[in-house]
């Protein structure tokens, strides 16, 4: 388990850099420099980039800003990339109207 304190101090704090406005997460327009301030705050996973920016929850489902995600991410806090641990999958989930799942019941409604 990683020390919170001890791995902030380690990175050093927030310094901005110019392309810091640049899009990552299209789906979610999650910035590199939201991901950025994000490590200073201690969001040290992807799985905790993810509740904390939603970066990767969007209709892509991180296909297209994983691998950018994890790149920031692991160059923020001074380690490779195959030390940043990857998020769960999940199937995605899209709204659904009542009458579907009323009909998919056996319930017809006319």
């Amino acid at each position: 388990m990683i020390d919170v304190q001890e791995k902030l101090k380690e990175i050093g704090p927030y310094v901005e850099m110019p392309d810091d406005d640049m899009l990552v997460c299209r789906c979610e327009e999650v910035t590199k420099g939201e991901i950025r301030k994000a490590v200073h705050e201690g969001i040290f996973t992807i799985e905790e980039m993810r509740r904390y920016l939603r970066s990767g929850m969007g209709l892509c489902q991180g296909q297209t800003c994983g691998k950018l995600v994890k790149g920031i991410m692991a160059g923020e806090l001074k380690v490779p990339p195959t030390e940043i641990a990857p998020a769960s999958s999940r199937a995605p989930m899209r709204p659904i109207e009542m009458e579907i799942l009323a009909e998919d019941g056996g319930v017809a409604h006319e």
